[in-house]
């Protein structure tokens, strides 16, 4: 077999060893990430409660304002009623005496309903800062899990990258450069397997007359198809 394509097969090797450790360590960067978003959701939860209490609560002084200021006027109204002369003053006191009441009694009822959903609220907010809290510890454990497994994750990797550097260096420049293009645009894998005549990078045919001179194993070919660096080993060896 041409002796760039034993190099490019080892050097491919190295680089998707390379890769699943850099997956692995997004994978616990990203597994983190997630938690740590979760807690920045549920604190957002808990402003949005706590503002929307502030909001009950101040509709709810506003209200036994009026309710205060409607019984400052029935009973205005009731003293009223000791002065009038005639049957039509009375009347028409009494009339607003009740609308003040009604009113009044509304406002009572709304006061009522703002209270019992501030109670709802607030014993939603207890419940969220509860999780928030056992979650903020279970993240603080859990960062300095993932900040030891990608130390060491780490460690394997600067092992592979010096490994990867040493076999580099053995590749003529032009080759590894086309190499590293290719791997850049064609996910990851830019030398694949050609088994019988099928390549094995994007599962086209190869050309029979290709095919032929890739069989012999002295030339650098490309598949036509995904343009990948292409070379034949039976499928027990390869």
């Amino acid at each position: 077999m041409n002796e760039h394509i034993d190099q490019l097969i080892t050097l491919q090797g190295i680089d998707l060893e390379i890769d699943q450790i850099e997956n692995e360590i997004k994978a616990e960067q990203n597994a983190l990430d997630a938690r740590i978003a979760a807690l920045a959701d549920r604190e957002a939860l808990i402003n949005d409660l706590q503002e929307q209490i502030g909001i009950n609560e101040k509709e709810r002084r506003s209200l036994e304002a009026e309710v205060a200021d409607k019984m400052a006027y029935v009973k205005d109204r009731q003293s009223k009623m000791m002065q009038v002369q005639t049957g039509r003053e009375q009347t028409a006191l009494l009339k607003e005496i009740e609308e003040g009441k009604k009113s009044a009694k509304e406002s009572e009822e709304k006061i009522v309903a703002i209270m019992e959903e501030v109670e709802k609220l607030s014993a939603r907010v207890t419940e969220e800062k509860n999780l928030l809290k056992g979650e903020k510890e279970l993240v603080t454990e859990e960062t300095e899990k993932v900040r030891s497994t990608i130390e060491t994750i780490s460690k394997a990797k600067k092992e592979k990258d010096a490994l990867r550097q040493q076999q580099a260096q053995s590749i003529k420049a032009s080759v590894l450069k086309k190499y590293s293009t290719l791997r850049e645009r064609r996910n990851g894998l830019a030398v694949v397997n050609v088994l019988q005549g099928v390549c094995q990078g994007c599962y086209m045919n190869i050309p029979p007359q290709r095919y032929n001179q890739l069989l012999k194993g002295d030339q650098l070919f490309d598949c036509p198809t995904c343009q990948r660096i292409i070379y034949h080993r039976p499928e027990d060896n390869a």
